[in-house]
């Protein structure tokens, strides 16, 4: 037997016999052999430490990194150069889960300092420990409102939400019986009328919009909560959880849950993840939402300490019971957007929201100057991303900054791009960015 490998051949025999059969082999009786590998693996051999990372460092040097002004879900923040400290600290770092409050203290405090801040940004009640990201965020809380409309199963959802939000939830709602309808859009903001339309028909468990909306657009939803609210609907409203700390939050917008991506809190991009999702609601909801909570006691002592409650989740309870089966993110991610917003406070956190703001409001103006572009939604307000519309060939152009080191920005249609812009970005960039589209459109003529 393998050394690491904790049984003995003894014992692997005392086990097979156990359950009355011969050798491991017979465990994969029922594998046809036509489809069973017989070959040798293809492991490297063994190397050094110094190897290993000489390795490593070689695949790195494969990618090409550029400088970005895409963002559509995914944002490159400034990443504050003491979080990869304080989150290997032993206190913090585990590898499973805090069912065992007396070893997990470290753990458990930091959840309860994380859900608070999140509480506060949202200005919502209550804010469960995180899921695993945005989009199933959004998809658990189109259940939490089925589950509490009852009889209702239809679920709205804009137009002007993510797709790949909407795809998730899609997902979601197929296994679960729920229904979804869209929103009808009109000039890139959901149109408040045919959401009213739809609600009265009747059978509608909640509503979600997305703010700053997919395509940034900062829409006003003024009167939507009390428009669902009179059919007994819930309003949910997605976010991007940096630019709240600038604009009106979901708790202000008169929301019954928060969702969204907490990537944009100082997680790196990261090709993709892992990242992320939060989740906040009234104190009215608190027993219907899934994940779990941390709350805060005293021991016998008299001191503070920190406890799992709430737990409606298939390990804790009956399987139907359930709020949902899904199991938390785990929480080193929840650490990470702790610790940045512990060091950034509401004064920095708001400070490169406003940079963020700024820069992509300048980068706008210059490239319709160059006379490329127009702006897909001139009559729209945006905060740091937004669209435009190129007057060629749009593949082209991406490729030709590409090729100077520029991610230039999402196509979202044949000729419309998408672009954003964080406190990262300089003006520099900026006007780099600009002088490779003048210089594109004279090769172009």
């Amino acid at each position: 037997m393998y050394k690491y490998f904790p049984h003995t051949e003894e014992e692997v025999q005392q086990m097979l016999q156990r359950i009355g059969i011969s050798s491991t082999d017979d465990l994969y009786a029922e594998i046809p052999e036509s489809i069973r590998f017989k070959g040798e693996y293809e492991l490297p051999l063994s190397m050094s430490e110094q190897e290993i990372r000489s390795t490593f460092q070689r695949m790195a040097q494969q990618n090409t990194v550029l400088t970005c002004f895409g963002g559509a879900g995914v944002y490159d923040h400034y990443t504050p150069a003491a979080i990869p400290s304080i989150i290997s600290r032993s206190e913090f770092l585990t590898s499973y889960t805090p069912y065992q409050a007396e070893i997990s203290q470290g753990t458990l405090h930091y959840i309860f300092e994380y859900q608070s801040m999140m509480a506060e940004l949202t200005g919502m009640d209550i804010s469960n420990a995180s899921l695993y990201d945005g989009a199933t965020a959004t998809a658990e809380a189109a259940m939490m409102a089925v589950a509490a409309g009852k009889k209702c199963n239809k679920v709205l959802v804009s137009s002007t939400i993510d797709p790949k939000v909407l795809e998730v939830v899609r997902t979601y709602a197929h296994f679960h019986g729920m229904e979804i309808e869209l929103i009808a859009a009109v000039d890139g903001a959901t149109d408040k009328a045919d959401m009213e339309r739809q609600l009265a028909q009747g059978g509608v468990a909640g509503v979600i919009v997305q703010q700053p909306n997919y395509y940034g657009i900062v829409e006003d939803y003024g009167g939507y909560a009390d428009a669902a609210h009179a059919h007994k609907a819930l309003l949910i409203m997605n976010s991007i959880a940096a630019d709240l700390a600038v604009l009106k939050t979901p708790g202000e917008w008169g929301a019954d849950i928060a969702v969204g991506d907490a990537q944009s809190l100082g997680i790196p991009m990261a090709f993709g993840g892992p990242y992320v999702g939060y989740m906040c609601c009234t104190e009215k909801l608190m027993r219907k939402m899934p994940g779990r909570i941390v709350g805060m006691t005293h021991d016998s002592e008299g001191q503070r300490a920190f406890v799992l409650t709430l737990q409606a989740r298939e390990q804790h309870i009956r399987r139907q019971k359930a709020t949902s089966n899904i199991c938390s993110n785990q929480s080193l991610m929840a650490l990470f957007v702790t610790i940045y917003m512990s060091l950034m406070g509401r004064k920095g956190m708001q400070e490169a929201a406003q940079q963020s703001y700024a820069g992509a409001h300048y980068l706008q103006e210059q490239l319709l100057a160059t006379g490329l572009f127009t702006a897909t939604y001139p009559q729209r307000a945006f905060f740091n991303e937004f669209c435009v519309d190129f007057q060629g060939n749009l593949d082209g152009l991406l490729e030709h900054l590409t090729r100077h080191g520029i991610f230039g920005g999402v196509k979202v249609a044949d000729h419309t791009l998408m672009m954003a812009v964080t406190e990262k970005r300089t003006k520099q960039e900026a006007d780099q960015l600009v002088a490779l589209v003048k210089e594109y459109g004279t090769l172009q003529h």
